[in-house]
């Protein structure tokens, strides 16, 4: 089965940098798009950023363009999120995702997201 764990996440300050980590594992990593979204209590869960089977293209939501960074491993099963310019409105629980059906040889991206992490917590203090 497919398993998708995260790590990485913690309290640091306004204008810090934090890379989270999404170990895969279950199936070949590199046939599927992946995606990282975020929620905060009392709201739904967003999306961030996602990055197709070979790691060529990449999306991401407006308020993260310029400061995140997503990337993948293919060789270490391994997905990140750079994040720089941390601000205080981005403290949230952090959630690596999947798709279900391979998209590897396409330029996909993740559209729904079928698997999930269980999360890891940022916290930016102002």
């Amino acid at each position: 089965q497919v398993q998708l764990v995260e790590s990485g996440g913690g309290l640091v300050q306004a204008g810090d940098s934090l890379r989270l980590s999404c170990a895969a594992s279950g199936r070949t990593f590199s046939n599927y798009a992946m995606g990282w979204f975020r929620q905060t209590p009392g709201k739904e869960r967003e999306f961030v950023a996602s990055i197709n089977w070979s790691g060529n293209i990449k999306h991401y939501a407006d308020f993260v363009k310029g400061r995140f960074t997503i990337a993948r491993d293919n060789a270490k099963n391994t997905l990140y999120l750079q994040m720089n310019s941390l601000k205080a409105e981005d403290t949230a629980v952090y959630y690596c995702a999947t798709e279900r059906t391979p998209s590897r040889g396409s330029v996909q991206l993740l559209t729904v997201p079928d698997y999930w992490g269980q999360g890891t917590q940022v916290t930016v203090s102002s």
